[in-house]
């Protein structure tokens, strides 16, 4: 499933998650964590499993983020949401990841749930979150650590809280940075998640009524090859699920390469062709097939002539 748009709703209000399911986002998270006060987060998780069990939802990937495993709520989380959700809820989301007996721990306990639950084993995904030092430079063997996890994720604001970034705003741009402070993070969590066939997703940005710098950030990742992003706020999603799809010109051209192609070493016999300046091959089509594959699930279809 796609995960350009991933919108975050805190669990903890009822009018949030009421509207939720008219944003047209790729994934919801309902959140146990950050967006949640203490004193509310054991009354939460009964407001999460109405919304999932009540409400009118589309195919989206629908998950819950838990509390970590430093705090004392994170087993509660995941019993009682995850025993009363049923097979709708997707996956859970671990924040604050910083070893792979963590992503182990989770995935055992959701093991006990299903069994006592009748739900399909290994029906729930799993989500790391890297938000510490400690948690990147473990996230080879966390993104390793278990079938079950779908997706890493680039936690910003504790991250730079971690590293003691003189920072008071996480997941922006940092002028006196003299280039993109947070490429170095960026490309080892998608290395490690692409060599685990992972979807790999950057966190939020949290001006959220500044959607030009917004989308300027987006670039930043998806150049890299990143599946999506947070959104914090529904204006978020409509930019991230334009600027997380190929464009219609790019859409074409990759179903023009695959045809090519396939011509080439079908009809010609040839491993690799001219495809107008440049010199096609085997790669090609590789690079050209994930266009398309991205394409057609954001509804692109080819243009005629």
């Amino acid at each position: 499933m796609p995960r350009r748009s991933c919108l975050s709703v805190p669990g903890s209000s009822e009018r949030f998650l009421e509207k939720a399911p008219a944003v047209p986002a790729d994934m919801t998270f309902f959140d146990l964590e950050d967006s949640v006060a203490p004193a509310e987060k054991v009354a939460a998780r009964e407001k999460v499993v109405r919304a999932i069990r009540g409400l009118v939802w589309d195919d989206r990937v629908l998950c819950v983020r838990v509390n970590g495993w430093d705090t004392r709520w994170t087993y509660g989380d995941v019993i009682e949401v995850v025993s009363a959700a049923g097979e709708r809820l997707d996956e859970v989301m671990l924040p604050k990841v910083e070893s792979p007996a963590e992503v182990v721990a989770l995935d055992l306990l959701l093991t006990q749930v299903e069994l006592n639950c009748d739900l399909p084993a290994g029906h729930v995904g799993v989500e790391a979150q890297i938000e510490t030092a400690r948690g990147l430079i473990n996230v080879e063997e966390i993104c390793a650590a278990s079938p079950r996890l779908e997706a890493v994720i680039f936690g910003p604001a504790d991250f730079a809280a971690s590293t003691q970034m003189p920072v008071l705003t996480g997941g922006v741009q940092v002028p006196e940075y003299p280039g993109d402070h947070a490429h170095y993070v960026f490309a080892k969590i998608l290395m490690a998640g692409r060599a685990n066939g992972l979807q790999v997703i950057d966190g939020p940005y949290l001006k959220i009524r500044e959607l030009d710098a917004f989308r300027d950030f987006c670039q930043r990742t998806r150049v890299l090859g990143y599946d999506g992003k947070w959104a914090l706020h529904p204006d978020q999603v409509a930019v991230l699920n334009e600027m997380f799809s190929p464009t219609q010109e790019q859409f074409d051209r990759a179903c023009a390469i695959l045809d090519a192609y396939k011509d080439a070493t079908e009809g010609e016999h040839k491993g690799a062709v001219m495809f107008g300046d440049e010199m096609i091959d085997e790669a090609s089509r590789k690079m050209a097939l994930k266009f398309v594959s991205r394409g057609e699930r954001a509804g692109l279809k080819r243009s005629e002539g």
